[in-house]
Protein backbone atom coordinates (compact mmCIF):
# COMPACT_ATOMS: atom_id res chain seq x y z
CA UNK A 1 0.00 0.00 0.00
CA UNK A 2 1.07 3.84 -1.07
CA UNK A 3 1.69 5.91 2.18
CA UNK A 4 0.70 9.24 1.63
CA UNK A 5 -0.24 12.74 3.92
CA UNK A 6 -3.56 12.59 3.52
CA UNK A 7 -4.12 8.98 5.15
CA UNK A 8 -2.02 10.23 8.22
CA UNK A 9 -4.11 13.02 8.69
CA UNK A 10 -7.16 14.20 10.97
CA UNK A 11 -9.44 16.58 8.99
CA UNK A 12 -11.16 19.63 10.97
CA UNK A 13 -14.61 20.46 9.13
CA UNK A 14 -15.49 24.32 9.42
CA UNK A 15 -19.15 25.28 9.16
CA UNK A 16 -18.10 29.03 8.80
CA UNK A 17 -21.54 30.91 9.14
CA UNK A 18 -21.68 29.41 12.86
CA UNK A 19 -17.83 29.14 13.71
CA UNK A 20 -16.75 31.73 15.19
CA UNK A 21 -18.10 35.93 14.61
CA UNK A 22 -14.99 39.03 14.62
CA UNK A 23 -17.31 41.72 13.31
CA UNK A 24 -20.92 41.16 15.96
CA UNK A 25 -23.11 40.68 12.66
CA UNK A 26 -24.30 37.25 14.10
CA UNK A 27 -22.53 35.85 11.38
CA UNK A 28 -19.75 33.15 11.34
CA UNK A 29 -16.62 34.61 8.95
CA UNK A 30 -13.39 34.33 7.57
CA UNK A 31 -11.33 36.64 10.41
CA UNK A 32 -13.31 34.46 13.34
CA UNK A 33 -11.63 31.34 11.69
CA UNK A 34 -8.56 33.09 11.68
CA UNK A 35 -8.54 34.13 15.43
CA UNK A 36 -9.06 30.50 16.12
CA UNK A 37 -6.08 28.89 14.27
CA UNK A 38 -4.07 28.48 17.76
CA UNK A 39 -7.34 26.73 19.29
CA UNK A 40 -7.18 23.78 15.73
CA UNK A 41 -3.38 23.53 16.28
CA UNK A 42 -3.29 23.16 19.98
CA UNK A 43 -6.24 20.14 19.32
CA UNK A 44 -3.55 18.73 16.73
CA UNK A 45 -5.24 18.22 13.25
CA UNK A 46 -3.73 18.36 10.20
CA UNK A 47 -6.65 20.16 7.77
CA UNK A 48 -9.67 22.27 8.02
CA UNK A 49 -11.90 21.31 5.33
CA UNK A 50 -13.84 24.66 4.94
CA UNK A 51 -17.72 24.32 3.82
CA UNK A 52 -18.69 27.08 0.98
CA UNK A 53 -17.72 30.40 0.96
CA UNK A 54 -18.37 31.37 -1.94
CA UNK A 55 -20.27 34.43 -2.93
CA UNK A 56 -23.86 33.08 -2.36
CA UNK A 57 -27.74 34.54 -2.17
CA UNK A 58 -27.37 31.63 0.46
CA UNK A 59 -31.16 29.44 -0.23
CA UNK A 60 -28.88 26.47 0.75
CA UNK A 61 -26.38 28.11 3.13
CA UNK A 62 -23.64 28.24 0.51
CA UNK A 63 -24.52 25.66 -1.15
CA UNK A 64 -25.41 27.26 -4.18
CA UNK A 65 -22.96 29.64 -5.42
CA UNK A 66 -23.38 32.41 -7.82
CA UNK A 67 -19.90 33.51 -8.10
CA UNK A 68 -17.16 31.02 -8.01
CA UNK A 69 -14.51 33.55 -7.93
CA UNK A 70 -15.71 35.67 -4.98
CA UNK A 71 -16.16 35.38 -1.29
CA UNK A 72 -19.39 36.00 0.31
CA UNK A 73 -19.67 39.29 2.00
CA UNK A 74 -21.43 37.78 4.98
CA UNK A 75 -17.71 35.64 5.53
CA UNK A 76 -15.60 38.85 4.03
CA UNK A 77 -13.38 39.64 1.55
CA UNK A 78 -10.86 37.66 -0.45
CA UNK A 79 -8.33 39.22 1.26
CA UNK A 80 -9.22 37.97 4.46
CA UNK A 81 -9.22 34.41 2.45
CA UNK A 82 -6.19 35.28 1.72
CA UNK A 83 -5.04 35.78 4.79
CA UNK A 84 -6.50 32.69 6.55
CA UNK A 85 -4.96 30.83 3.50
CA UNK A 86 -1.44 32.28 4.86
CA UNK A 87 -2.31 31.75 8.55
CA UNK A 88 -3.35 28.41 8.63
CA UNK A 89 -0.23 27.25 6.57
CA UNK A 90 1.51 29.19 9.40
CA UNK A 91 0.09 26.69 12.19
CA UNK A 92 0.74 23.91 9.80
CA UNK A 93 -3.36 23.35 9.07
CA UNK A 94 -3.67 22.77 5.49
CA UNK A 95 -7.30 23.98 3.61
CA UNK A 96 -9.83 22.05 1.41
CA UNK A 97 -12.14 24.11 -0.12
CA UNK A 98 -15.71 22.50 -0.82
CA UNK A 99 -16.25 22.00 -4.43
CA UNK A 100 -19.59 22.33 -5.33
CA UNK A 101 -19.88 21.47 -9.35
CA UNK A 102 -23.03 20.28 -9.54
CA UNK A 103 -25.44 23.09 -9.95
CA UNK A 104 -24.94 27.10 -9.29
CA UNK A 105 -27.38 29.57 -8.12
CA UNK A 106 -29.76 30.93 -10.28
CA UNK A 107 -28.33 33.82 -9.71
CA UNK A 108 -24.89 32.97 -11.01
CA UNK A 109 -24.56 34.88 -14.26
CA UNK A 110 -24.09 31.49 -16.08
CA UNK A 111 -27.60 31.13 -15.32
CA UNK A 112 -28.79 34.37 -15.38
CA UNK A 113 -27.99 34.12 -19.23
CA UNK A 114 -29.04 30.67 -19.58
CA UNK A 115 -32.72 31.81 -19.55
CA UNK A 116 -32.66 34.28 -21.64
CA UNK A 117 -33.10 32.73 -24.72
CA UNK A 118 -32.61 29.16 -26.13
CA UNK A 119 -30.07 30.13 -28.72
CA UNK A 120 -28.06 31.92 -25.84
CA UNK A 121 -24.71 30.70 -25.75
CA UNK A 122 -25.01 29.65 -22.07
CA UNK A 123 -28.23 28.06 -22.23
CA UNK A 124 -26.27 24.72 -22.88
CA UNK A 125 -24.87 24.86 -19.43
CA UNK A 126 -27.96 23.77 -17.85
CA UNK A 127 -30.33 21.37 -18.42
CA UNK A 128 -33.61 22.78 -19.95
CA UNK A 129 -36.43 20.98 -21.17
CA UNK A 130 -39.64 21.42 -22.94
CA UNK A 131 -41.96 18.55 -20.60
CA UNK A 132 -40.67 17.66 -17.10
CA UNK A 133 -40.87 13.94 -15.93
CA UNK A 134 -41.58 12.97 -12.52
CA UNK A 135 -38.48 13.50 -10.82
CA UNK A 136 -38.45 14.73 -7.29
CA UNK A 137 -36.28 17.06 -5.79
CA UNK A 138 -34.10 16.09 -2.18
CA UNK A 139 -35.83 19.01 -0.58
CA UNK A 140 -39.06 18.20 -2.13
CA UNK A 141 -41.09 18.87 -4.76
CA UNK A 142 -40.73 18.50 -8.57
CA UNK A 143 -36.96 18.46 -9.43
CA UNK A 144 -37.88 20.70 -12.58
CA UNK A 145 -39.37 24.13 -12.52
CA UNK A 146 -40.98 26.20 -15.09
CA UNK A 147 -39.78 29.42 -16.87
CA UNK A 148 -42.26 31.44 -18.69
CA UNK A 149 -39.83 33.53 -20.50
CA UNK A 150 -38.49 30.22 -22.31
CA UNK A 151 -41.83 28.07 -22.19
CA UNK A 152 -38.95 25.33 -20.91
CA UNK A 153 -38.40 23.56 -17.42
CA UNK A 154 -35.03 23.15 -15.77
CA UNK A 155 -33.79 20.55 -13.85
CA UNK A 156 -32.82 21.07 -9.54
CA UNK A 157 -31.97 18.32 -8.11
CA UNK A 158 -31.66 20.18 -4.88
CA UNK A 159 -33.73 23.45 -4.50
CA UNK A 160 -35.19 25.59 -6.87
CA UNK A 161 -32.50 28.30 -6.80
CA UNK A 162 -30.20 25.41 -7.69
CA UNK A 163 -30.32 24.75 -11.14
CA UNK A 164 -28.07 21.62 -12.29
CA UNK A 165 -25.29 22.15 -14.22
CA UNK A 166 -25.10 20.08 -17.80
CA UNK A 167 -21.96 18.68 -17.53
CA UNK A 168 -22.65 17.13 -21.04
CA UNK A 169 -20.83 20.22 -22.39
CA UNK A 170 -17.36 20.42 -22.57
CA UNK A 171 -17.48 24.63 -22.11
CA UNK A 172 -19.29 23.92 -18.74
CA UNK A 173 -16.29 21.95 -18.09
CA UNK A 174 -13.27 23.61 -19.25
CA UNK A 175 -15.05 26.77 -17.44
CA UNK A 176 -14.91 24.64 -14.06
CA UNK A 177 -11.38 23.46 -14.74
CA UNK A 178 -10.26 26.97 -14.55
CA UNK A 179 -12.20 27.58 -11.41
CA UNK A 180 -10.64 25.02 -9.48
CA UNK A 181 -6.89 25.76 -10.85
CA UNK A 182 -7.58 29.70 -9.98
CA UNK A 183 -8.14 28.10 -6.22
CA UNK A 184 -5.04 26.00 -6.79
CA UNK A 185 -2.92 28.41 -8.12
CA UNK A 186 -3.94 30.56 -4.72
CA UNK A 187 -1.99 27.44 -2.94
CA UNK A 188 -5.33 25.58 -1.47
CA UNK A 189 -4.36 21.71 -0.38
CA UNK A 190 -7.85 19.74 -1.80
CA UNK A 191 -11.16 19.79 -2.40
CA UNK A 192 -14.15 18.45 -0.58
CA UNK A 193 -16.81 17.58 -3.63
CA UNK A 194 -20.33 18.18 -3.26
CA UNK A 195 -22.51 15.35 -4.17
CA UNK A 196 -19.72 15.03 -7.28
CA UNK A 197 -21.10 11.35 -7.89
CA UNK A 198 -24.09 13.33 -9.66
CA UNK A 199 -22.42 15.72 -11.90
CA UNK A 200 -23.32 13.03 -14.91
CA UNK A 201 -26.99 11.63 -15.69
CA UNK A 202 -28.32 9.54 -17.52
CA UNK A 203 -29.56 11.66 -21.12
CA UNK A 204 -32.81 9.79 -21.95
CA UNK A 205 -34.37 11.50 -19.08
CA UNK A 206 -37.13 8.88 -17.97
CA UNK A 207 -39.79 8.46 -15.19
CA UNK A 208 -38.41 7.14 -12.27
CA UNK A 209 -40.01 4.50 -9.63
CA UNK A 210 -42.32 6.55 -7.39
CA UNK A 211 -41.46 5.05 -3.96
CA UNK A 212 -44.36 3.95 -1.50
CA UNK A 213 -45.61 7.36 0.07
CA UNK A 214 -43.95 9.63 -1.97
CA UNK A 215 -45.60 11.97 -4.71
CA UNK A 216 -42.52 12.30 -7.19
CA UNK A 217 -40.22 9.69 -8.59
CA UNK A 218 -36.84 8.41 -7.32
CA UNK A 219 -34.75 9.95 -9.72
CA UNK A 220 -31.38 8.71 -8.45
CA UNK A 221 -30.72 5.51 -10.87
CA UNK A 222 -30.46 8.09 -13.30
CA UNK A 223 -28.67 10.58 -11.47
CA UNK A 224 -26.10 9.10 -9.52
CA UNK A 225 -22.82 7.22 -10.54
CA UNK A 226 -23.90 8.01 -14.41
CA UNK A 227 -22.82 6.62 -17.49
CA UNK A 228 -20.00 9.72 -18.19
CA UNK A 229 -19.07 9.88 -14.58
CA UNK A 230 -15.73 8.17 -14.78
CA UNK A 231 -14.46 10.20 -17.69
CA UNK A 232 -15.33 13.35 -15.95
CA UNK A 233 -13.59 12.85 -12.98
CA UNK A 234 -10.74 11.50 -14.91
CA UNK A 235 -10.53 14.57 -17.04
CA UNK A 236 -10.98 16.65 -13.80
CA UNK A 237 -7.89 15.00 -12.81
CA UNK A 238 -5.80 15.26 -15.78
CA UNK A 239 -6.78 18.86 -15.99
CA UNK A 240 -6.67 19.75 -12.79
CA UNK A 241 -5.88 17.49 -9.63
CA UNK A 242 -3.03 15.90 -11.06
CA UNK A 243 -0.87 19.14 -11.49
CA UNK A 244 -0.97 19.98 -7.74
CA UNK A 245 -0.25 18.16 -4.28
CA UNK A 246 -4.03 17.65 -3.33
CA UNK A 247 -6.36 15.84 -0.67
CA UNK A 248 -9.53 14.77 -2.86
CA UNK A 249 -12.48 13.54 -1.25
CA UNK A 250 -16.35 13.01 -3.07
CA UNK A 251 -19.37 13.00 -1.39
CA UNK A 252 -21.05 10.00 -3.34
CA UNK A 253 -24.71 9.14 -2.19
CA UNK A 254 -26.27 6.31 -3.60
CA UNK A 255 -23.55 4.09 -4.43
CA UNK A 256 -22.42 0.40 -3.42
CA UNK A 257 -18.75 -0.34 -1.95
CA UNK A 258 -18.21 -1.90 -5.75
CA UNK A 259 -19.12 1.21 -7.80
CA UNK A 260 -17.17 3.66 -5.13
CA UNK A 261 -14.41 2.17 -5.44
CA UNK A 262 -13.75 3.09 -8.97
CA UNK A 263 -13.91 6.57 -7.70
CA UNK A 264 -10.69 6.11 -5.43
CA UNK A 265 -8.46 3.00 -6.67
CA UNK A 266 -5.13 4.59 -7.29
CA UNK A 267 -4.34 3.31 -10.67
CA UNK A 268 -7.73 5.42 -11.54
CA UNK A 269 -6.43 8.43 -11.03
CA UNK A 270 -9.71 9.98 -9.84
CA UNK A 271 -10.05 10.80 -6.26
CA UNK A 272 -8.69 9.98 -2.85
CA UNK A 273 -11.47 8.84 -0.79
CA UNK A 274 -14.97 9.05 -0.84
CA UNK A 275 -17.71 10.24 1.61
CA UNK A 276 -20.21 6.84 2.13
CA UNK A 277 -23.64 7.52 3.68
CA UNK A 278 -24.58 3.56 4.41
CA UNK A 279 -23.83 3.58 8.11
CA UNK A 280 -26.11 7.34 8.31
CA UNK A 281 -29.21 5.97 6.57
CA UNK A 282 -29.94 3.56 8.90
CA UNK A 283 -32.21 5.25 10.93
CA UNK A 284 -35.24 6.80 8.90
CA UNK A 285 -38.52 6.11 9.00
CA UNK A 286 -41.81 5.69 6.22
CA UNK A 287 -41.18 9.07 4.83
CA UNK A 288 -37.56 9.59 4.72
CA UNK A 289 -35.04 10.44 7.63
CA UNK A 290 -37.89 12.24 9.70
CA UNK A 291 -38.53 9.45 12.43
CA UNK A 292 -37.68 9.06 16.30
CA UNK A 293 -35.80 5.35 15.46
CA UNK A 294 -32.13 4.56 16.85
CA UNK A 295 -29.44 3.43 14.60
CA UNK A 296 -28.61 -0.68 15.39
CA UNK A 297 -25.12 -1.26 16.75
CA UNK A 298 -24.94 -4.22 14.98
CA UNK A 299 -26.08 -2.92 11.58
CA UNK A 300 -23.93 0.21 11.87
CA UNK A 301 -21.20 -2.33 12.33
CA UNK A 302 -21.87 -3.89 9.44
CA UNK A 303 -22.32 -0.95 7.47
CA UNK A 304 -18.68 0.44 8.26
CA UNK A 305 -16.83 -2.90 7.82
CA UNK A 306 -18.84 -3.19 4.89
CA UNK A 307 -16.52 -0.02 3.51
CA UNK A 308 -13.46 -0.66 5.98
CA UNK A 309 -12.92 -4.13 3.92
CA UNK A 310 -13.88 -3.07 0.77
CA UNK A 311 -11.56 -0.41 0.48
CA UNK A 312 -8.26 -2.65 1.86
CA UNK A 313 -6.95 -3.14 -1.68
CA UNK A 314 -6.61 -0.33 -3.62
CA UNK A 315 -8.89 1.98 -1.75
CA UNK A 316 -9.38 4.76 1.04
CA UNK A 317 -11.93 5.04 3.23
CA UNK A 318 -13.36 7.83 5.01
CA UNK A 319 -14.56 7.95 8.71
CA UNK A 320 -17.19 10.27 10.12
CA UNK A 321 -20.54 10.38 12.16
CA UNK A 322 -20.85 13.96 12.41
CA UNK A 323 -20.66 16.45 9.34
CA UNK A 324 -22.72 19.95 8.23
CA UNK A 325 -25.76 17.40 7.14
CA UNK A 326 -25.85 15.38 10.24
CA UNK A 327 -27.51 15.47 13.77
CA UNK A 328 -24.65 15.36 16.82
CA UNK A 329 -23.18 12.42 16.73
CA UNK A 330 -23.07 12.15 20.67
CA UNK A 331 -27.10 12.57 20.88
CA UNK A 332 -27.70 10.24 17.76
CA UNK A 333 -25.67 7.26 18.87
CA UNK A 334 -24.78 7.85 22.57
CA UNK A 335 -26.03 9.14 25.43
CA UNK A 336 -26.47 13.84 25.48
CA UNK A 337 -27.91 13.01 28.75
CA UNK A 338 -26.14 11.41 32.18
CA UNK A 339 -23.48 9.53 30.00
CA UNK A 340 -22.67 12.81 27.53
CA UNK A 341 -19.03 13.01 27.87
CA UNK A 342 -18.32 9.03 28.46
CA UNK A 343 -20.50 8.53 25.49
CA UNK A 344 -18.38 11.12 23.31
CA UNK A 345 -15.27 9.70 23.98
CA UNK A 346 -16.73 6.49 23.70
CA UNK A 347 -17.67 7.15 20.24
CA UNK A 348 -14.70 9.26 18.93
CA UNK A 349 -12.24 6.38 20.58
CA UNK A 350 -14.48 3.74 18.45
CA UNK A 351 -14.35 5.69 15.30
CA UNK A 352 -10.51 7.45 15.56
CA UNK A 353 -8.59 4.15 15.89
CA UNK A 354 -9.88 2.47 12.41
CA UNK A 355 -8.38 2.73 9.28
CA UNK A 356 -9.57 5.50 7.15
CA UNK A 357 -9.15 8.95 7.14
CA UNK A 358 -11.12 10.77 10.59
CA UNK A 359 -13.18 13.64 9.89
CA UNK A 360 -14.12 16.24 13.04
CA UNK A 361 -16.68 18.46 12.62
CA UNK A 362 -16.50 21.99 14.72
CA UNK A 363 -17.95 21.15 17.89
CA UNK A 364 -18.00 17.48 17.69
CA UNK A 365 -14.43 17.50 20.23
CA UNK A 366 -16.35 19.35 22.83
CA UNK A 367 -19.41 16.57 23.12
CA UNK A 368 -21.57 19.46 21.55
CA UNK A 369 -25.43 18.09 21.27
CA UNK A 370 -28.45 18.29 19.24
CA UNK A 371 -30.85 21.40 19.49
CA UNK A 372 -34.62 21.21 20.54
CA UNK A 373 -36.51 22.78 18.56
CA UNK A 374 -39.88 24.17 19.68
CA UNK A 375 -41.28 25.64 16.60
CA UNK A 376 -40.40 25.94 12.83
CA UNK A 377 -39.62 29.44 13.03
CA UNK A 378 -36.52 28.58 15.23
CA UNK A 379 -35.80 26.72 11.76
CA UNK A 380 -33.06 27.96 9.03
CA UNK A 381 -32.62 24.68 6.96
CA UNK A 382 -34.52 24.67 3.68
CA UNK A 383 -34.61 21.17 3.67
CA UNK A 384 -36.15 20.91 7.38
CA UNK A 385 -38.72 23.76 6.78
CA UNK A 386 -39.76 21.95 3.16
CA UNK A 387 -40.47 18.62 4.97
CA UNK A 388 -42.58 20.29 7.77
CA UNK A 389 -44.60 21.63 4.75
CA UNK A 390 -44.91 18.33 3.19
CA UNK A 391 -45.42 16.39 5.86
CA UNK A 392 -47.63 18.85 8.82
CA UNK A 393 -48.89 21.44 6.14
CA UNK A 394 -49.64 19.50 3.58
CA UNK A 395 -50.39 15.88 3.79
CA UNK A 396 -50.85 16.09 7.55
CA UNK A 397 -48.23 13.10 8.11
CA UNK A 398 -46.86 14.10 11.46
CA UNK A 399 -48.25 16.88 14.18
CA UNK A 400 -46.12 20.06 14.60
CA UNK A 401 -44.92 18.47 17.72
CA UNK A 402 -43.96 15.11 16.26
CA UNK A 403 -42.59 16.96 13.43
CA UNK A 404 -40.50 19.18 15.64
CA UNK A 405 -39.28 16.29 18.04
CA UNK A 406 -38.26 14.79 14.33
CA UNK A 407 -36.39 17.41 13.47
CA UNK A 408 -34.84 17.91 16.41
CA UNK A 409 -33.48 14.12 16.15
CA UNK A 410 -32.44 14.35 12.64
CA UNK A 411 -32.56 17.72 11.46
CA UNK A 412 -29.35 19.25 9.88
CA UNK A 413 -29.89 22.48 11.67
CA UNK A 414 -29.02 20.55 14.76
CA UNK A 415 -25.31 20.82 13.18
CA UNK A 416 -25.74 24.33 12.55
CA UNK A 417 -25.78 26.22 16.15
CA UNK A 418 -23.09 28.38 17.05
CA UNK A 419 -19.88 26.84 18.11
CA UNK A 420 -19.81 26.82 21.39
CA UNK A 421 -16.66 28.83 22.79
CA UNK A 422 -17.05 30.40 26.24
CA UNK A 423 -20.12 30.63 29.13
CA UNK A 424 -20.58 34.53 28.43
CA UNK A 425 -23.46 35.45 26.45
CA UNK A 426 -24.27 33.84 22.64
CA UNK A 427 -21.69 31.41 23.75
CA UNK A 428 -18.81 33.72 22.75
CA UNK A 429 -19.65 32.77 19.54
CA UNK A 430 -20.80 36.78 18.71
CA UNK A 431 -21.89 40.11 20.21
CA UNK A 432 -24.95 40.27 18.20
CA UNK A 433 -27.98 38.67 18.08
CA UNK A 434 -26.78 34.85 16.01
CA UNK A 435 -28.10 33.91 12.77
CA UNK A 436 -29.61 30.73 14.30
CA UNK A 437 -30.14 29.85 17.99
CA UNK A 438 -27.42 29.10 20.16
CA UNK A 439 -27.58 25.45 22.55
CA UNK A 440 -28.79 26.72 25.78
CA UNK A 441 -26.13 24.00 27.30
CA UNK A 442 -23.25 26.45 25.97
CA UNK A 443 -22.89 27.18 29.63
CA UNK A 444 -21.75 23.64 30.54
CA UNK A 445 -20.39 22.80 27.41
CA UNK A 446 -17.79 24.94 25.77
CA UNK A 447 -14.19 25.02 24.86
CA UNK A 448 -13.02 27.45 27.60
CA UNK A 449 -14.30 24.99 30.21
CA UNK A 450 -12.43 21.87 28.10
CA UNK A 451 -9.35 23.05 26.88
CA UNK A 452 -7.37 23.09 30.07
CA UNK A 453 -9.19 20.19 31.46
CA UNK A 454 -7.27 17.04 31.27
CA UNK A 455 -10.32 14.49 31.39
CA UNK A 456 -12.22 17.12 28.64
CA UNK A 457 -13.27 15.52 25.32
CA UNK A 458 -11.25 18.25 23.66
CA UNK A 459 -8.16 16.58 25.14
CA UNK A 460 -9.59 13.07 24.51
CA UNK A 461 -9.45 13.81 21.32
CA UNK A 462 -6.69 15.51 20.66
CA UNK A 463 -4.68 12.22 22.98
CA UNK A 464 -6.50 9.99 20.28
CA UNK A 465 -5.29 12.17 17.23
CA UNK A 466 -1.77 12.39 18.57
CA UNK A 467 -1.90 8.55 19.04
CA UNK A 468 -2.46 8.27 15.03
CA UNK A 469 0.33 10.32 14.52
CA UNK A 470 2.46 8.24 16.60
CA UNK A 471 1.69 4.54 15.51
CA UNK A 472 1.20 3.27 11.98
CA UNK A 473 -0.22 0.79 12.77
CA UNK A 474 -3.67 3.11 13.34
CA UNK A 475 -3.54 4.60 9.95
CA UNK A 476 -2.38 1.44 7.88
CA UNK A 477 -3.28 -1.76 9.47
CA UNK A 478 -6.08 -4.15 8.50
CA UNK A 479 -9.28 -4.01 10.54
CA UNK A 480 -11.41 -6.98 11.66
CA UNK A 481 -14.35 -6.72 13.54
CA UNK A 482 -15.05 -9.05 17.00
CA UNK A 483 -18.42 -10.02 18.38
CA UNK A 484 -20.40 -8.90 15.07
CA UNK A 485 -23.61 -9.97 16.43
CA UNK A 486 -23.02 -8.07 20.12
CA UNK A 487 -26.12 -5.25 19.90
CA UNK A 488 -24.13 -2.93 22.67
CA UNK A 489 -20.46 -3.89 22.52
CA UNK A 490 -18.35 -2.38 19.22
CA UNK A 491 -14.99 -4.44 19.00
CA UNK A 492 -12.09 -4.95 16.80
CA UNK A 493 -8.68 -5.27 15.88
CA UNK A 494 -6.00 -3.55 14.11
CA UNK A 495 -2.82 -5.57 12.33
CA UNK A 496 -0.27 -4.06 11.07
CA UNK A 497 3.20 -6.50 10.47
CA UNK A 498 3.75 -7.60 14.48
CA UNK A 499 1.58 -5.09 15.96
CA UNK A 500 -1.67 -5.73 17.24
CA UNK A 501 -4.34 -3.18 18.77
CA UNK A 502 -7.31 -4.38 20.31
CA UNK A 503 -10.28 -2.17 20.77
CA UNK A 504 -13.31 -2.59 23.23
CA UNK A 505 -16.06 -0.20 23.53
CA UNK A 506 -19.38 -0.28 24.91
CA UNK A 507 -22.15 1.52 22.99
CA UNK A 508 -24.61 1.21 25.95
CA UNK A 509 -25.96 2.62 28.98
CA UNK A 510 -25.65 -0.78 30.86
CA UNK A 511 -22.38 -3.20 31.60
CA UNK A 512 -21.04 -5.17 29.61
CA UNK A 513 -19.24 -8.34 29.64
CA UNK A 514 -17.11 -10.29 27.07
CA UNK A 515 -14.72 -12.78 27.44
CA UNK A 516 -11.69 -12.06 25.58
CA UNK A 517 -8.12 -11.27 27.27
CA UNK A 518 -6.83 -8.52 24.90
CA UNK A 519 -3.09 -8.89 23.92
CA UNK A 520 -0.79 -5.95 25.13
CA UNK A 521 -1.28 -2.87 27.11
CA UNK A 522 -3.69 -0.65 27.99
CA UNK A 523 -3.67 2.42 25.10
CA UNK A 524 -6.33 4.33 25.71
CA UNK A 525 -9.52 4.57 27.92
CA UNK A 526 -12.03 7.19 28.52
CA UNK A 527 -12.25 5.92 32.41
CA UNK A 528 -9.03 4.65 33.90
CA UNK A 529 -10.85 1.97 36.42
CA UNK A 530 -10.52 -0.94 33.72
CA UNK A 531 -11.81 -4.10 35.35
CA UNK A 532 -11.20 -7.41 32.52
CA UNK A 533 -13.93 -8.65 31.15
CA UNK A 534 -16.16 -5.96 31.92
CA UNK A 535 -17.19 -2.43 30.63
CA UNK A 536 -19.15 -0.13 32.38
CA UNK A 537 -21.62 2.27 30.42
CA UNK A 538 -20.00 3.46 27.38
CA UNK A 539 -16.60 2.36 28.50
CA UNK A 540 -14.20 1.93 25.83
CA UNK A 541 -10.56 0.66 25.86
CA UNK A 542 -7.73 0.21 23.30
CA UNK A 543 -4.83 -2.39 24.36
CA UNK A 544 -1.34 -2.20 22.13
CA UNK A 545 0.94 -5.10 21.70
CA UNK A 546 3.94 -4.90 19.86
Amino acid sequence: MNKAWWKEAVVYQIYPRSFNDSNGDGIGDLQGIISRLDYLENLGVDVIWLSPVYASPNEDNGYDISDYYAIMSDFGTMRDFDELLQKAHEHHLKIVMDLVANHTSDEHQWFIDSRKSKDNPYHDYYIWRDQPNNWGSVFGGSAWQYDENLNQYYLHNFAIKQPDLNWENKAVRDDLYKMMRYWCDKGIDGFRMDVISMISKDQRYPDAPVPEGAVYGDPTPYTVDGPRIHEFLQEMNREVLSRYDLFTVGETPGLSVERALKYVQEDRHELEMVFTFDHVSLDGGDYGKWSQKRTDLVELKKAIMKWVKGCENGGWNSLYLDNHDQPRAVSRFGDDGEYREMSAKCLALTLHLMRGTPYVYQGEELGMTNYHFTSIEECRDIEEINAYKDLVTDRHIYSDQEMLENISSKGRDNARTPMQWDDSQNAGFTTGTPWINVNPNYKTINAAAQVNEPNSIYNFYKQLIALRHAHDIIVYGEMDLLYEDAHDLFAYTRSYNDEKITVLANWSDHEVTYDLTPEGDLLITNDEDVTPHTLKPYQAVAYYKK
